[in-house]
């Protein structure tokens, strides 16, 4: 049986149109009569009636005064096409005095811009890091790299880098991310970077990280000013200078790190007995860091260094830390 066709595109809801069929068969019928034979209520009735005057499906009656006669469907839908046509005649102009003054207000702001991004922009605060980034990942063509330490991302940057991620991956640009490895014992950063990559996007993981950076297309990069303290601000430049060095220091940290999807891999000990993480650890505690700096680079808590310390002081059977270090060096573990 063949569906009848909704008029909803016309502007007509469930209730108006099934009063304004109802009409076109018994139209001396009152709200009291209608409401009954369609078993919905006389406010509804109302409404509807309302709103069929509005658009001229519904007009006085002659032969009765104070009643409504339906306008044929003939006359009544090209009324109510040219009000449509209209009104988004209407819509179009405004739109387009719209991106008129869009553009003129553009203009202005960016004559008034001091800075050019081949001097070094600062951009101080968030929400200015934030403005830049949405119009760097708006004109992105080719290529994102970026690198995010720190393990755990806050649900803040993962809300805020989602519709940018999505548009990017949406047009094809390839985005390739590099996280600690640590990112992936928080729930809420693996599911992003899962998501991610599921969308097409690239992201591998590494037991230590370079500082936090952006380049786009190979020729716009972005650091932070303090990268112990992201909120201080961010530095955007296109001097090849800076650009160069950084897209080579990317490339050298994603040769070294493991795939998302390598899961097995990730953890997995080398063929000396050591896991990516517990190598990296040795290392910076030979290099005389303490246990609170080599968490913080690691992207771990002081409680799982503490606890990978001791596993490895068992494992290399020493009584401290020095002949750990002695016997980890004796073995290669440093190399």
């Amino acid at each position: 049986m063949q569906k009848t066709l909704s008029l909803e595109l016309l502007g007509l809801g469930k209730d108006q149109e099934a009063v304004y069929r109802s009409l076109l068969t018994e139209s001396t019928e009152g709200v009291e009569g209608l409401a009954a034979r369609l078993g919905i209520t006389e406010s509804q009735v109302r409404d509807a009636l309302d709103r069929l005057v509005d658009l001229e499906l519904l007009r006085p009656s002659r032969d009765v005064p104070g009643m409504l006669r339906p306008v044929s469907p003939e006359i009544g839908f090209e009324t109510v096409l040219r009000h449509q046509e209209a009104e988004l005649l209407r819509r179009q102009e405004e739109l387009l005095r719209s991106k008129e003054t869009v553009a003129r207000t553009v203009a202005a702001y960016a004559a008034e811009r001091p800075a050019s991004l081949e001097d070094a922009e600062r951009l101080i605060g968030l929400d200015a890091i934030q403005s830049r980034l949405e119009i760097l990942a708006r004109d992105l063509t080719d290529e994102c790299c970026s690198i995010e330490p720190g393990g755990a991302q806050s649900q803040a940057s993962l809300d805020a880098a989602r519709p940018l991620d999505e548009r990017a991956l949406a047009r094809g640009v390839t985005l390739r991310t590099i996280y600690q490895d640590s990112a992936r014992n928080d729930a809420a950063t693996f599911a992003y970077a899962r998501w991610h990559t599921e969308h097409g996007g690239q992201i591998r993981t590494c037991p230590e990280t370079p500082p936090r950076m952006l380049v786009f297309d190979r020729r716009i990069a972005v650091v932070p000013i303090d990268p112990a303290n992201t909120r201080a601000g961010a530095l955007c430049t296109a001097s090849p200078g800076i650009v160069a060095p950084l897209l080579a220091l990317f490339e050298q940290t994603w040769d070294m790190a493991v795939p998302l999807g390598a899961d097995h891999r990730a953890g997995a000990p080398e063929s000396d007995g050591l896991s990516p993480a517990e190598r990296g650890l040795l290392k910076l505690l030979a290099a005389g860091m303490t246990d609170e700096a080599a968490a913080k680079r690691l992207g771990v808590s002081l409680r799982t260094v503490r606890r990978q310390m001791a596993a490895l002081m068992e494992r290399l059977n020493s009584a401290s830390r020095f002949e750990a270090g002695l016997k980890a060096a004796q073995r290669g573990w440093l190399a």
